[in-house]
């Protein structure tokens, strides 16, 4: 039955607005799948393909799960007994598994989040559940590294935030251009990491990031 949902639209700053929609059913969410394997030139009703519309929807549920998750509820909880700790907290090679919202084509690589803290610090694990919940959605790289280092910057305020991101896009290793082997950096640096460089080069030698990433913001 066709029920209105609840969605979620990235902002600018990375955070998230409430949208009201309606979210198609799971049986019209199928029909749109065999409606595919048909235009691509196959039938779906053929042994191989016949749970093939229901299994793409499961699978969608787990790619694009993010949408259903707020980044805010999750960085909420945070811990003040630090033992007066100022340094860098980093929390290298994040395994990222994105998709392109181009052509929703995997994006495969991995995350690097640092940040200073300012009298609180986050478990480890929610930074890199926050990875998770902004790159299972419908990304382009640059905006999924915005949001992540905006998400920390505004939640948890520290002295400065560095998040990098290296990732290959198989919209363009496995198609158009055809050129595997290439991976796109970005990152986004907030605060100290983009005002001191001495706290860049101490991140980036900690993550042992491509020196090209240096200069990227």
């Amino acid at each position: 039955m066709d029920t209105a949902v609840l969605g979620s639209r990235p902002t600018d700053s990375g955070l998230t607005n409430p949208v009201e929609r309606r979210r198609p059913s799971q049986a019209e969410a199928e029909a749109a799948v065999r409606t595919l394997i048909e235009w691509a030139g196959d039938d779906p009703d053929r042994e191989g393909l016949a749970g093939t519309p229901e299994r793409v929807v499961r699978a969608y549920e787990e790619f694009f799960a993010g949408y259903n998750e707020d980044p805010v509820a999750l960085l909420a909880r945070t811990f003040e007994e630090t033992a007066a700790y100022d340094e860098m907290v980093v929390l290298r090679d994040i395994r990222l598994e994105s998709h392109c919202e181009h052509h929703i084509v995997p994006i495969l690589g991995k995350a690097h989040v640092g940040y200073l803290p300012a009298g609180r610090v986050v478990g480890i694990s929610k930074l890199a559940r926050l990875v998770e919940v902004f790159a299972k959605r419908m990304q382009i790289q640059e905006a999924l590294t915005s949001q992540i280092a905006d998400s920390i910057q505004e939640v948890l305020k520290p002295r400065g935030v560095a998040v990098v991101i290296e990732a290959a896009h198989q919209c363009m290793t496995t198609r158009g251009i055809r050129k595997p082997g290439v991976s796109m950096v970005t990152s986004r640096m907030l605060g100290s990491f983009r005002d001191d460089p001495a706290t860049r080069r101490e991140f980036f030698a900690m993550i042992g990031s491509p020196r090209s990433a240096l200069h990227e913001s």
